[in-house]
């Protein structure tokens, strides 16, 4: 059987760096990047330039957008650029060429001022853990409260998403991911426990979303590791795509000093 052919965008980043590793052999693989990335086919541009990148969807069955400016910090300027026109121009160049489905990283800063602001969650973060009544309600994809200009570039490209499934059917998936971090190893912060997504599971997640079946017609589910504090619901993210965490994070932490915090300060 033929090896589908899957497109990435920002291929030189560390979802980009567990998808070569992971899945590497299970899919044909090419990349957009900004610079070259070793061992697989890489397009060099900037997705903010629809033509610079229309050239590397010829052929490809499923793109998985990861390219974006990542930090909660980022300017206006650069989302704009980079996480709206950039997220526009990939779904157009997937429609334009013909693709079946765009798996969308999405990001828990798409309701990431539920925790920074609202208890039970504000208090699982800040690791005021005996202050918490469990069971809570799990923060669930339909729910929307962006914690900055990153995490509205992300509801843009949820929103999106929906769009182009409804207007020109083109099967989208967004995975509102929590964190994956390097090394995966999330025992520096509460934080850090309730949002770790494992690398391998960030690897079956993403598997999961490019061999869903054609029923998947649209999508907004949360990606986290079977973490003990989490505040997410992963509930739907089995439903829809069969995923099943192999990983998950503990309820005891040591702080580390230098360590960022969820907005990356």
């Amino acid at each position: 059987m033929d090896r589908k052919k899957v497109l990435v965008t920002g291929m030189g980043g560390q979802i980009g760096g567990i998808i070569r590793r992971e899945l590497g052999t299970r899919y044909e693989l090419s990349g957009i990047d900004r610079v070259a990335v070793d061992s697989v086919p890489t397009t060099v541009a900037d997705i903010a330039n629809l033509s610079e990148i229309m050239p590397a969807f010829e052929g490809i069955d499923s793109v998985v957008h990861l390219g974006a400016d990542p930090s909660p910090q980022a300017s206006w300027e650069s989302v704009l650029s980079n996480n709206l026109i950039g997220t526009r121009n990939v779904y157009e160049a997937a429609r334009l060429s013909g693709v079946k489905r765009i798996v969308f990283a999405s990001s828990n800063h798409a309701v990431g001022n539920y925790p920074l602001m609202q208890d039970p969650y504000r208090a699982i973060y800040d690791g005021r853990i005996s202050e918490v009544r469990r069971p809570f309600p799990p923060l669930t994809p339909d729910m929307l409260r962006p914690d900055s200009y990153y995490g509205v570039s992300k509801a843009f490209g949820e929103s999106l998403g929906s769009y182009f499934h409804d207007e020109y059917g083109i099967s989208v998936i967004c995975l509102r991911i929590g964190w994956v971090m390097t090394p995966d190893d999330p025992t520096f912060s509460p934080a850090a426990l309730s949002l770790w997504l494992s690398h391998r599971d960030a690897a079956q997640l993403i598997r999961k979303s490019i061999d869903a079946p054609v029923s998947v017609g649209f999508a907004v589910v949360n990606g986290e590791s079977d973490n003990a504090l989490s505040i997410w619901d992963i509930e739907t993210t089995r439903q829809v795509l069969g995923y099943e965490p192999q990983d998950g994070a503990g309820e005891d932490w040591t702080e580390v000093p230098g360590k960022t915090g969820p907005m990356g300060t």
